[in-house]
């Protein structure tokens, strides 16, 4: 793509703090939404404040370096997962590869929320971690059948180029299984609203349950990242990118970045937590079938067009 800019460190180092706060806006949203009287708009600070004052908790016979390696995991993967993300036409990495390298770094969340609970040797940690493959292996498939539609539809894996060719219509308009599978992906390898099983309270907070300090800080400021992370990927995979009238391109790429990110975070608060078994029989019976056929339709529109 002759117009896209790939970007100097300077640049990257502005990415990184616009996920952070991305971050910091989902976590404020939350508390609001939530109507808990915990700091509000100004929860992030105070929560990270609590969290750095505290100690870190330690158990028998833990496995240390891959229970806090994992954590670290969570807050760095998401910043691997935005250098495929334009801002505009602004990009870190214009991979032509960056659909599979989104893909490659949400299978990577797989590892680290079960080392996590492996790590603690704690059963309730432990119990969590399984809780999060029953429901990884149910959305995985799905999830990637829905990033395989524009794809498919650009005849492209270059992110910059599948937001190009969104005109007049977006992905999102004639594609919308792909679109509403990609998000409920989003919320599965965040370990978000109806995919929190892993964090639940019957099982006293589960992969959380023996993290505190700074590593349990990391991981839940990872979470929040990959949020926001999956939710600026959604621009430019069926949005349009930094397409729109007036606002600069880079400027519409954010705002649609946090409607997206908006709309995720309310959905928290109105679905409630699902089973991973019942959740499995949903995947495996519903959205995959219904992904697939969603990528047949788009592949015969390409076939018929071309």
């Amino acid at each position: 793509m002759s117009d896209v800019v790939t970007v100097s460190v300077w640049w990257a180092v502005l990415a990184g703090a616009l996920l952070v706060g991305l971050a910091a806006f989902a976590v404020a949203l939350n508390v609001t939404l939530s109507a808990r009287p915990d700091g509000g708009w100004f929860a992030p600070l105070y929560r990270a404040a609590r969290l750095l004052r505290q100690g870190r908790r330690t158990t028998i016979a833990a496995d240390t370096v891959l229970w806090r390696t994992a954590s670290i995991g969570m807050f760095s993967g998401a910043f691997l997962m935005i250098a495929v993300v334009p801002l505009g036409r602004w990009v870190l990495a214009d991979l032509g590869i960056g659909v599979v390298w989104f893909n490659t770094v949400d299978v990577l969340v797989w590892a680290l929320v079960w080392l996590v609970g492996w790590g603690a040797n704690s059963v309730y940690a432990l119990v969590g971690g399984y809780r999060f493959l029953a429901q990884a292996l149910a959305y995985e498939l799905p999830l990637m059948f829905a990033l395989v539609a524009p794809a498919v539809a650009t005849g492209s894996l270059r992110v910059t180029e599948i937001a190009t060719v969104q005109q007049p219509v977006w992905f999102a308009i004639w594609m919308p299984i792909a679109f509403v599978v990609f998000l409920l992906g989003v919320m599965g390898f965040s370990v978000w609203g109806p995919f929190g099983a892993a964090l639940a309270p019957d099982i006293s907070g589960g992969v959380l349950t023996e993290l505190s300090g700074v590593d349990r800080l990391m991981f839940q400021a990872g979470r929040y990242m990959f949020l926001a992370a999956g939710a600026a990927f959604s621009v430019p995979l069926f949005l349009g990118g930094g397409s729109g009238p007036v606002l600069p391109d880079w400027l519409w790429s954010l705002v649609k970045t946090i409607v997206v990110l908006a709309v995720l975070v309310w959905l928290r608060q109105k679905i409630v937590v699902l089973r991973p078994d019942r959740f499995m029989t949903l995947g495996w019976i519903v959205l995959l079938p219904a992904t697939v056929v969603q990528v047949l339709i788009v592949a015969l529109v390409v076939v018929w067009g071309g």
